[in-house]
């Protein structure tokens, strides 16, 4: 069920052709604190035309077509039906409350990647109304300036004042409540001693802001959507426009454009009005969190390893080519166990901003993002960024580069930190890269000192804990004569299992494997003989042999996480 009331139909939000808003520049302002994306099989870069609110029993409609159709009034299982009604009606995007029924998830997920629509999971204490609200927000707002829809897709403050500047040609900067600069455009240099001191300062000048308030200026913008600022050329300063960036009836901050060399442009009101209501949605949320560009980056990446989401999704929003190719790095916290409570997660919350840092300073196109508890980072095999030019012999490269951020983390978080690194892997295969650098996290979690592992150094390790998921998941292959030592181990506690894969191992090096082990000689001796006696194994037989040895790891060393 909804959460709250129904919101009232509004008729559907449609953008008038030549201004067409894509599901890229949309997704920004729903994703992360209202809903998820869950499947997008043909991409970010399709039209939404406009948002519609559609009844599960509803008939499917025209005006459905090219649209975001938020779906009400069903969940989980329930909403199949009308998720497919409303794709073949033509739906660019259905928005949906999946719960938290894994089974009932999936079967939304394959049924909009088999209709080729998008699916958001609209979360279970998010209003339809706000969800409609927002969604209507970003099309109205780039249906009034196309231009804007870049920094939209964007979803940042820094794109979307450089945007601004180019379609009103002007000096944008955006101001919070306590009138520091949050955020300004690039300039030729043709601006006035106000914008400079501001800029210089972060903040506006004093005297100028005196001059604001005495003209009544801020009031103003409580009201009107863009207030016009006069000339003075007795204080040097130039005409400006402003408006205000609203929230619920609350003052979030506001946005200037100064005029620069020349007037500003004839659609430079429009394009404030919609920068402003574009700038509402990215304060409201938290910097570099779920929502902004970083997190809907995140998104994405999570959705490609997970098998959810097309390469072509994650590429076209990296500016990438989808056949490019790719490392995965799996970073796992090494946590004490039981520690699940708030301090784990505001670790694990640094850990990812860290790791995105780096990541950041690596490749321009990485991507950090966490998933089923486990942080990846995603490095497609792009030109190096300039930074790498300084890197030391060696850091450059993914094992360097994932041996410095351990020690980062390490150092920051005071917890053991291990990573691994895959083989490149082109990105439509990301997901078995994924579990390839997860194996290697698996088969090196016994040995906590060792930091950093790559395929190359492990192959022989995880292709051993292959074969020994078979053999765990086959019962049928095994040999039946080493069940009496197993037995014999758990009904007396002895070690005969631990003693003979030790002697198989040593290639019958009885002195060393018993010093390890901490015994006599004689006594692993006598394990030994003990051993063969309760199976009838013929060590002279080199198939007993390998069959021994496997059949001993696969009961003795725990299996690698599911």
């Amino acid at each position: 069920m909804s959460a709250g009331p129904r919101p009232p139909r509004p008729s559907p939000s449609v953008s008038p052709a030549g201004s067409a808003v894509l599901l890229g520049q949309v997704l920004p302002a729903l994703s992360g604190p209202l809903a998820d994306l869950l499947a997008a099989p043909h991409g970010l870069d399709r039209v939404v035309a406009g948002v519609v609110i559609a009844e599960p029993d509803g008939e499917p409609e025209p005006e459905h077509r090219d649209c975001l159709v938020l779906l009400i009034g069903a969940r989980g299982r329930a909403a199949l039906r009308p998720l497919i009604a409303a794709a073949r009606s033509g739906a660019t995007a259905v928005a949906v409350r999946a719960g938290t029924d894994a089974d009932a998830v999936e079967a939304l997920r394959q049924a909009a990647a088999e209709s080729g629509t998008a699916l958001l999971g609209v979360r279970d204490d998010v209003r339809w109304e706000r969800v409609d609200s927002v969604a209507r927000t970003v099309v109205d707002s780039v249906r009034q300036a196309p231009g804007l829809g870049r920094a939209s897709a964007h979803g940042d403050l820094f794109s979307l004042v450089q945007t601004l500047a180019a379609l009103t040609g002007g000096a944008v900067s955006v101001e919070d409540p306590a009138h520091r600069v949050l955020a300004y455009s690039r300039s030729d240099g043709q601006v006035d001693e106000v914008r400079r001191l501001s800029i210089l300062g972060q903040s506006c000048p004093p005297s100028y802001l005196e001059v604001l308030h005495e003209a009544g200026v801020y009031q103003r913008l409580r009201t009107e959507e863009v207030v016009e600022v006069g000339a003075r050329p007795d204080l040097g300063t130039r005409r400006r426009l402003a408006a205000g960036i609203t929230a619920g009836g609350r003052l979030l901050g506001t946005i200037w454009v100064q005029e620069a060399g020349a007037p500003l442009t004839e659609g430079a009101l429009q394009a404030l009005r919609g920068a402003a209501r574009l700038a509402a949605l990215m304060l409201i949320r938290q910097p570099g969190g779920a929502g902004s560009d970083g997190g809907v980056r995140q998104e994405l990446a999570a959705g490609l390893l997970a098998g959810r989401l097309p390469a072509t999704s994650l590429a076209g929003h990296l500016g990438i080519a989808a056949r490019t190719c790719a490392t995965v790095i799996a970073v796992e916290l090494n946590e004490p166990a039981g520690d699940g409570g708030p301090e784990a997660e505001l670790r694990r919350t640094r850990a990812v901003d860290t790791i995105a840092l780096h990541a950041a300073a690596h490749r321009r196109t990485a991507v950090a993002t966490r998933l089923d508890g486990r942080l990846y980072v995603l490095v497609p095999d792009a030109a190096p960024h300039p930074a790498d030019a300084l890197a030391p012999a060696g850091r450059a490269t993914p094992a360097g580069w994932t041996t410095d951020l351990v020690t980062t983390l390490r150092r920051h978080l005071g917890t053991p930190v291990q990573a691994a690194v895959s083989a490149p892997r082109r990105l439509a295969d990301a997901p078995a890269a994924r579990a390839e650098a997860d194996r290697i996290l698996d088969v090196v979690a016994h040995d906590p000192g060792r930091e950093v592992a790559t395929y190359q150094d492990a192959r022989a390790s995880v292709v051993l804990s292959r074969v020994l998921e078979l053999l765990r998941a086959h019962p049928d292959i095994r040999d039946p004569a080493l069940e009496p030592l197993l037995a014999h181990d758990r009904k007396h506690g002895s070690e005969l299992c631990a003693s003979l894969l030790g002697y198989l191992d040593a290639f019958g090096d009885v002195r060393s494997v018993a010093q390890r082990m901490h015994v006599h000689p004689n006594t692993l001796r006598y394990r030994i003989r003990r051993a063969v006696a309760l199976t009838g194994i013929d060590l002279d037989d080199p198939e007993q042999r390998l069959i021994t040895m496997l059949e001993l790891r696969a009961a003795l060393r725990p299996p690698t996480r599911p």
